[in-house]
């Protein structure tokens, strides 16, 4: 039991140094390159806090678990944006760059479509649609980056005299912190659920908890980081990107490994659940955040209570299920 506890302690440790250096790396880098934050939030930091997701996803695929990609992606979307962004938009809500905004959520909504889409009218994932979401991952690597070349962002709040770290250093940092996060969050699940079962604490209780929050812990770790350094575009950023690339990402990969039907683990109204309750959520907690930012160009923190409201209700129609 010391050891688990040790190795948890160590895992928290890797977490949140690991997270201060990769917001520290990616903010270094957008400051060299005159990026906006939000845009570096939702490609090269999303890419990074997606990172243990996708290492899930594809073991889970080559050793014929590939349905857990599924439930991974739609059940991250939902925590990263109910939880994640609500904490981030509760506790400091503020302007956003619609412009910067526009390209990741219409990516989004695009990729979200195609996905109910498979599910609700053939509820098979061939390979065909696992290449079709990779595509939709490097047309939308490939937009953004020309997004960056061609509308570089006007100095904000005097930061642009700000000592500078060297590149090198700012790439160091991101990808040290990346792996640094992976690495605690893998510790931190792992332990997390020795010592919960050790304690007696039941499995579906640990899967929903200790292993659900233990994706989204990276998510999680960089938009709290980002908050106290007060990059909170950063943060929104990731949130969105990481949503984006847990679809077409994460699903990608997975689906061109290993195509696999939707998975029906229980049953609301006579229909699979993930189709009545799953899916919907996905896509009322996206509109929810994204819809009155792009309309008023700043968020509320309204939304972010609404957003963590709903994401109790979910969390307690999922325990009674």
């Amino acid at each position: 039991m010391l050891i688990p506890i040790l190795l948890f302690a160590v895992g928290l440790v890797c977490l949140i140094k690991g997270g201060d250096w990769f917001v520290d790396g990616s903010t270094g880098i957008a400051r060299k390159f005159r990026l906006p934050e939000l845009l570096i939030g939702a490609t090269v930091v999303s890419i990074g806090t997606t990172l243990p997701e996708v290492m899930v996803s594809t073991t889970s695929a080559l050793t014929g678990h590939s349905e857990i990609a599924y439930g991974n992606a739609i059940g991250s979307i939902i925590c990263n944006t109910a939880l994640i962004a609500a904490i981030t938009i509760t506790v400091k809500p503020g302007p956003v760059n619609k412009k910067t905004l526009r390209t990741p959520v219409m990516f989004f909504f695009a990729s979200a479509v195609l996905y109910a889409g498979v599910a609700y009218f053939t509820g098979y994932f061939s390979r065909l649609v696992g290449a079709a979401l990779l595509v939709i991952f490097v047309v939308y690597m490939v937009v953004t980056v020309m997004q960056m070349k061609h509308n570089p962002p006007e100095d904000e709040d005097g930061e642009k005299e700000e000592t500078e770290k060297p590149l090198g250093k700012n790439i160091g940092l991101l990808v040290i912190g990346a792996a640094l996060i992976a690495v605690g969050a893998n510790l931190l699940v792992d332990n997390g659920t020795l010592i919960a079962q050790a304690l007696g604490v039941p499995e579906s209780v640990i899967a929903l908890t200790f292993v659900a929050l233990g994706t989204s812990l990276p998510e999680l770790v960089t938009a709290i980081t980002s908050l106290l350094k007060g990059h909170g575009a950063l943060s929104l950023g990731n949130v969105i990107g990481a949503n984006l690339f847990n679809l077409v990402l994460v699903n990608g990969v997975s689906v061109t490994l290993a195509p696999f039907s939707v998975p029906q683990s229980s049953v609301i109204f006579g229909r699979n659940a993930s189709l009545v309750l799953e899916i919907p959520v996905m896509f009322a907690v996206m509109l929810l955040m994204t819809v009155p930012a792009l309309i008023r160009g700043k968020l509320s923190r309204v939304q972010g209570i609404a957003l963590l409201i709903l994401y109790g209700a979910f969390c307690t129609v999922q325990f009674t299920l």
